[in-house]
C-alpha cells in the first residue's frame, strides 16, 4: 500500500504563496483556515495531500488554490510576454499575486512572443516542463498564421523537405506540415521550438507573418470556450493528449 503524502499546513500554504509560515500561523489562530467548514487553529497540523484537498480546505472562505504539480492552459492575449522580469504586461499578471511566491515557481512551458496569442501551458512541474520541450520528444505544435502576401505555391514542399535553413543557423529545420486555408491563411505544425521559428520560416520564403495564434500542442487543443486571458487547470487526461500522435 502506498503511504499517504502529508504536509504541515503552515509549510504547505507558505509554499503556495499565502504568506510566511509565521503569517500562516496567525491566519490559523484567527480562524481563517477551515477544513470541512471547521477552523484549523493549529498550523502545525498535518494534512493528507490528495488531489481533492481544495474541495475541503478553504482560506478566508475561498477554496485552496491548485496544489503543487498543477498544469494550466492559458489563452494568451496579445501584448503580454512570457517572462518573470521583462518590463510591461506579463502573462503571470493574469493570476493571483500570491502565485508569484509559489515554490516551486510557475513557469511557461516554452514561450509565445509578445505578438503571438493562443495556447500557452504553465506549470510548477519541472519534470513535465522538460519532457514537453525536449527536442527528443518531437511534440507537435500547431499555429494558425495570417500572412502579408499570397503564398508562392511551393511552401508546402519547402517546409516538409527537412532542408530549410533559417538565417544565422547552420542546422536545417525538421520537416513541418503546412496546410493552406486561403491565399493568406495557413495552419503550420512544427516539432521544434527555435527562436521565433514560425515567423522566420515564412521570412525565409519571402513572406511576413502578420498574425500568429497557437491552437494546439500534441492533440491538446485550445478550448473554444476559453476566451483571451482566461485559463483553466488541466487534468491528467488533458496532459496525456500532449504526447499523443
Amino acid at each position: 500500500m502506498t503511504k499517504a503524502i502529508t504536509a504541515r499546513i503552515d509549510k504547505l500554504l507558505a509554499s503556495m504563496g499565502y504568506g510566511s509560515r509565521s503569517e500562516v500561523t496567525k491566519m490559523a489562530k484567527l480562524g481563517q483556515i477551515t477544513l470541512n467548514g471547521m477552523p484549523l487553529l493549529n498550523a502545525s497540523h498535518r494534512l493528507s495531500i490528495t488531489s481533492d484537498l481544495p474541495e475541503y480546505l478553504q482560506i478566508n472562505g475561498v477554496p485552496l488554490d491548485p496544489l503543487p504539480g498543477m498544469v494550466l492552459m492559458l489563452n494568451k492575449p496579445l501584448g503580454m510576454t512570457c517572462s518573470h522580469k521583462e518590463p510591461g504586461p506579463l502573462v503571470y499578471d493574469l493570476f493571483p499575486d500570491r502565485w508569484r511566491r509559489r515554490s516551486p515557481a510557475l513557469s511557461t512551458i516554452g514561450r509565445l512572443d509578445k505578438e503571438t496569442s493562443g495556447l500557452l501551458l504553465i506549470t510548477d512541474n519541472g519534470a513535465l516542463l522538460h519532457r514537453i520541450i525536449s527536442p527528443k520528444r518531437h511534440v507537435k505544435k500547431t499555429y494558425r498564421a495570417t500572412l502579408a502576401q499570397s503564398l508562392s505555391g511551393n511552401e508546402v514542399e519547402i517546409f516538409a523537405s527537412g532542408t530549410l535553413m533559417l538565417e544565422g543557423e547552420t542546422k536545417p529545420l525538421e520537416p513541418a506540415t503546412l496546410k493552406i486555408l486561403s491565399t493568406h491563411e495557413v495552419s503550420l505544425t512544427i516539432t521544434e521550438g527555435r527562436y521565433h521559428q514560425v515567423r522566420r520560416m515564412f521570412a525565409a520564403t519571402g513572406n511576413h507573418v502578420e498574425q500568429l495564434h497557437r491552437v494546439s500542442i500534441g492533440r491538446l487543443n485550445l478550448l473554444k470556450d476559453l476566451t483571451s486571458s482566461e485559463w483553466k487547470q488541466l487534468t491528467k487526461s488533458d496532459i496525456d493528449l500532449i504526447f499523443e500522435e
